[in-house]
């Protein structure tokens, strides 16, 4: 964290020509010496200024520059003392003014602007009492000392201020992320979370699951920064990604690289308060990438699949469907039934076309009519009846996605 001065800065050894009874003085004209070095920072440093109006940021203010004026009065009259409470007083400036989300640049700006008055307003007295060099350059060495020991305490107490911020921000987007991915969640709710959590609230997200990955760090959570709400911790690890469908970069290669190479899935789009909803298709369509049932590598966007979604999602209901509709193909041997089925998909997909089924399967028509007379005496007045076309493209659809189911029937 840096600092508005050098490293090095002395420790007060070598300020022994400033005579004691100098502190005396100085300390008399404190009060009138704040009241400038006040006014200068407001003048000097935008920031302070506009947060003038605010009865607590001025007293802080004034109270921050009285403190260090002291602390400076306080070296003269003793160079070797420690000024531990006043540095305490600057490191919980620095560590609010984290916390309030400011710059450690406008404390900065305040100690240089503040602190270079007050050495003019020094130079004004000094050269009244007609003081000698010496001494001038031992006031020099302890104006330095105090500026670097406040400015130091404040720079340690905004890391501190900085560290407790972002993990009660974490914590914050933690608890907003669980209120949206629950069901139903409402707005007032979700508005007062988020302005907490410095989160914009957009009109639609979409939500990502994420596989597992044992090795996957905390330093590596993809997207973040990107404004997604993450939570890594979760089985699966999920994310939920604002407008997805806008200009913010979440779409294409983009969101591919984010992910590092992950597989994961996009549950669709929805609006804010039905987040639940595309946890749970991203959800499902993870679960098939792991069967193979989806592509395992990349990302699978649920809005690209949704056909395959919707067959899966009662799968009992989809088992019952194969096997009633599939059920004549028990009558051929194993080595057919593959053939025979997948000739049956193609035909009924191309509209009953022989050559488009002979060019999508890279065979003779002759071959494709021969399969299609086997077909006949298997399937019967099934192959020309509408619902019963339906239930066999639905559950050779699935059948073809699912290998194991074919080679496994009797």
């Amino acid at each position: 964290m840096a600092t508005p001065v050098p490293h090095g800065a002395p420790d007060g050894s070598g300020a022994t020509a400033v005579p004691p009874e100098l502190a005396r003085m100085l300390r008399d004209q404190l009060e009138s010496v704040a009241d400038e070095v006040e006014e200068e920072v407001l003048a000097q440093v935008p920031e302070y200024a506009a947060r003038s109006a605010d009865g607590t940021s001025r007293a802080l203010l004034r109270s921050g520059v009285v403190q260090a004026l002291t602390l400076f009065v306080d070296h003269i009259a003793d160079p070797g003392a420690r000024g531990d409470s006043i540095t305490a007083i600057y490191h919980e400036l620095g560590r609010g003014e984290a916390l309030e989300g400011h710059s450690l640049e406008t404390l900065q700006s305040a100690l240089r602007v503040g602190g270079l008055h007050a050495w003019r307003l020094l130079g004004r007295t000094t050269e009244e009492l007609g003081l000698d060099s010496a001494v001038m350059a031992g006031l020099g060495e302890l104006a330095f000392r105090t500026v670097h020991e406040v400015a130091e305490a404040a720079a340690a107490g905004y890391a501190e201020g900085q560290l407790r911020s972002t993990d009660e921000l974490e914590r914050r987007r933690g608890r907003l992320l669980a209120l949206l991915l629950g069901e139903q969640p409402a707005p007032e709710a979700v508005r007062d979370l988020a302005h907490g959590a410095r989160w914009s609230v957009p009109p639609y997200v979409a939500v990502v699951v994420l596989a597992a990955s044992p090795d996957q760090r905390e330093e590596e959570r993809p997207l973040a920064a990107a404004g997604a709400l993450v939570d890594m911790e979760s089985r699966p690890p999920r994310m939920l990604v604002p407008d997805p469908d806008g200009s913010g970069g979440f779409g294409g290669r983009a969101f591919a690289l984010a992910l590092r190479g992950r597989p994961a899935a996009i549950g669709p789009s929805v609006p804010l308060t039905e987040a639940a909803r595309s946890l749970r298709w991203a959800t499902r369509a993870l679960g098939l990438m792991g069967r193979g049932v989806l592509p395992r590598q990349g990302v699978v966007r649920c809005a690209e699949h949704l056909s395959t979604l919707l067959l899966h999602s009662d799968e009992p209901l989809l088992d019952l469907l194969r096997a009633r509709a599939l059920a004549p193909l028990d009558a051929v041997s194993e080595q057919q039934r593959g053939r025979l089925a997948e000739t049956l998909l193609a035909w009924l997909l191309s509209g009953s076309n022989v050559p488009d089924v002979a060019a999508r399967l890279h065979i003779h028509p002759q071959t494709v009519r021969y399969r299609l007379r086997q077909l006949e005496k298997v399937f019967g007045e099934a192959l020309h009846d509408p619902d019963g076309r339906l239930d066999l493209i639905l559950a050779l659809t699935s059948a073809q996605k699912n290998e194991e189911f074919l080679n496994s029937r009797p």
